[in-house]
């Protein structure tokens, strides 16, 4: 007995792809009659079913044509018509059956979840803590009524929900979903506040700059809207070769008929003559891609994505979570005596150990992976965006800017930084005592991506990035990268793809900053190990695993695909037309021929089939 949750799958399989089960059911059915010795009955009910669906086929293709869209589906009209008519209607069975079997396979390979707002969505912020003029109450409103000139408060871990001016003395905010730096940015009274970052662990209030409909998160679930439905279609493959093909085929059967005078040889021919091999060819090679893909961690969504891999031309590259690894990690300790930098981080992590600040949570970690014993801590206050003053073991440690440490320590001194660093200072008794140096180390496999993918004809590549030009510059310096643009925002993003020549373009990121951009690209690519939901479902095309050579390995399948889609579409031309001639000389009966066709088919598919398996294994 078939449960209601198989029951309900196969009403939509039924619902999405009609004919090709219709088609299935109504040979079984003819089947069964023509067994049953009711042979002309199922002979006409083939035929009249064939004949239905070419009618279907027409005025789906009559459509097309004033869409000015030329496909393969025209040879198969004609085809179905063919056999029809001399009697094959077995033969116009099967081609019904390849014609919409090949584009179900193809509307499942390129068929995508409309779900790329849904993320985004779902972060929206939808209230606002508004201040009460003249009084300490807060009224809770929802987003969308906050008024420009409302004092709102935010508290410690809460979204901004309106773009605003900082009214606190000091605050700190994780912009990273915005501008995909892993860094919180320090802001002080007056500075703006974008909606969308999450305040740090203190209070702020600020006042509403504008409305919820023009603040920075919102313009960007905006611009992926816009971007969405903007996207161009992809031909099929197999279309490209339809004219051609149809009129050589035409022509050759054309030729047979007024050299014999016999109207079945024009049958016999275009028997010959049917598109199976370009109508599954491709959907084959492009599923069998996609699966290679997903078993490598990359998940294609659809097989136009794998072509326009194939033909990239352009590498736009995210720097935060995607040339970096997104996360601070400890570059050196630079102690003072008596302190060794095994002590310093102690005393460091120590204070740090109760912070929610991001990089005092890299700190805890690294004192914990070098095996060190962190103190108790009798006393800890913090001061928001600028540091944390705690007591270990009766000793004063202070940590946090080098502003917040000279008013502690007159001596300290500022420490020397690369491209892409930053330093925490420490004081100790008032007296200063070193400071440690941060950074977001560049993956070790970048480099050998970006080489690769100019190896594989990605003529130009570009870093587009949130963050600061120094450090950008230091990123691009290391991987190879010459064309930089950083301070973006996403608007700045999307506008920079829009101007490149050189397409199709793939956009790489990993942050809800990155959507618009990945979701305006020809490819657009999401590092999505560490879960960016809304970079993922607005891209092409998903990263499952933390390794940037993936991106590399992602345009390597696209042109395996497409190539052995083309070799197998060439395969089926070739055997087809060599079939075809020797009809046309009246060696092959028309039912012959279906049978022989269908072999075409199967060395066809088999051949699509070897996209399923990585090059050394070929």
């Amino acid at each position: 007995m078939s449960t209601p949750g198989a029951r309900v799958a196969l009403v939509a399989l039924m619902m999405r792809y009609p004919i090709v089960i219709l088609t299935v059911v109504w040979g079984l059915l003819g089947g069964a009659v023509w067994l049953a010795g009711f042979e002309v009955v199922a002979r006409w009910g083939f035929g009249i079913f064939a004949l239905v669906i070419a009618g279907i086929e027409a005025v789906r293709m009559i459509r097309e044509l004033r869409q000015k869209r030329v496909g393969i589906d025209i040879l198969a009209i004609i085809a179905i018509l063919a056999t029809v008519a001399v009697g094959e209607v077995i033969a116009s069975m099967i081609i019904v059956l390849m014609v919409s079997g090949g584009k179900a396979l193809e509307d499942f390979a390129q068929g995508r979840a409309q779900r790329e707002l849904s993320a985004l969505l779902r972060r929206e912020p939808q209230t606002a803590h508004r201040v009460v003029t003249g009084s300490s109450l807060v009224d809770d409103i929802s987003a969308t009524d906050v008024a420009i000139g409302d004092v709102l408060l935010v508290r410690s871990g809460e979204v901004v929900p309106v773009d605003g001016t900082l009214t606190s003395t000091t605050a700190s905010f994780d912009e990273s979903s915005l501008t995909g730096e892993s860094l919180p940015r320090n802001r002080r009274e007056g500075d703006t506040v974008l909606s969308g970052s999450v305040n740090g662990n203190t209070a702020a209030t600020i006042v509403a700059s504008a409305l919820a409909e023009n603040s920075q998160y919102q313009a960007i679930v905006a611009l992926v809207k816009q971007a969405s439905t903007n996207r161009a279609p992809v031909v099929r493959l197999a279309d490209r070769y339809a004219i051609p093909f149809t009129v050589v085929s035409l022509l050759l059967a054309g030729a047979a008929w007024a050299l014999s005078g016999d109207p079945v040889r024009f049958a016999e021919v275009l028997v010959l003559a049917t598109p199976c091999p370009l109508l599954l060819a491709a959907p084959v090679a492009f599923m069998g891609g996609m699966s290679r893909a997903a078993h490598e961690g990359i998940i294609v969504k659809g097989g136009g994505v794998l072509e326009q891999l194939a033909r990239a031309r352009t590498a736009v590259f995210d720097k935060t979570g995607t040339l970096t690894h997104g996360v601070p990690t400890i570059a050196r300790i630079d102690a003072l005596p008596p302190l060794d930098e095994q002590a310093l981080l102690v005393l460091v992590a120590s204070a740090e150990q109760f912070s929610s600040h991001v990089l005092a949570a890299s700190i805890v970690t690294a004192a914990r992976e070098r095996g060190l014993t962190l103190h108790l801590v009798t006393e800890s206050s913090e001061v928001a965006a600028r540091g944390v003053v705690a007591t270990v073991n009766d000793r004063v440690v202070a940590v946090g800017t080098l502003a917040f440490i000279r008013s502690m320590a007159s001596d300290a001194v500022e420490s020397p930084l690369s491209g892409g660093e930053l330093a925490i200072y420490v004081a100790l008794d008032g007296q200063f005592a070193g400071s440690i140096i941060a950074t977001d180390a560049v993956r070790t496999n970048a480099v050998t991506t970006i080489e690769g993918l100019r190896s594989r004809g990605v003529a130009r590549i570009l870093m587009l990035t949130g963050d600061a030009q120094a450090t950008a510059d230091h990123v691009a310096d290391v991987t190879g990268i010459t064309e930089v643009q950083a301070n973006c925002l996403p608007i700045d993003k999307v506008n920079a793809v829009k101007v490149i020549q050189q397409r199709p373009v793939i956009m790489v990121g990993d942050g809800v900053n990155d959507s618009p951009v990945l979701a305006s690209a020809e490819v657009g690519i999401a590092m999505g190990a560490r879960g960016a939901s809304a970079a993922s479902e607005a891209a092409s095309a998903v990263i499952l695993v933390d390794d940037i050579s993936r991106v590399e390995r992602a345009v390597e399948i696209g042109q395996d695909t497409v190539r052995i889609a083309l070799q197998s579409i060439w395969l089926g031309i070739g055997l087809s037309l060599g079939l075809m001639v020797i009809a046309a000389l009246g060696y092959i009966p028309a039912t012959l021929g279906a049978g022989i066709q269908e072999v075409v088919d199967l060395a066809t598919i088999f051949n699509a089939l070897r996209a399923l398996r990585r090059r050394d294994d070929r």
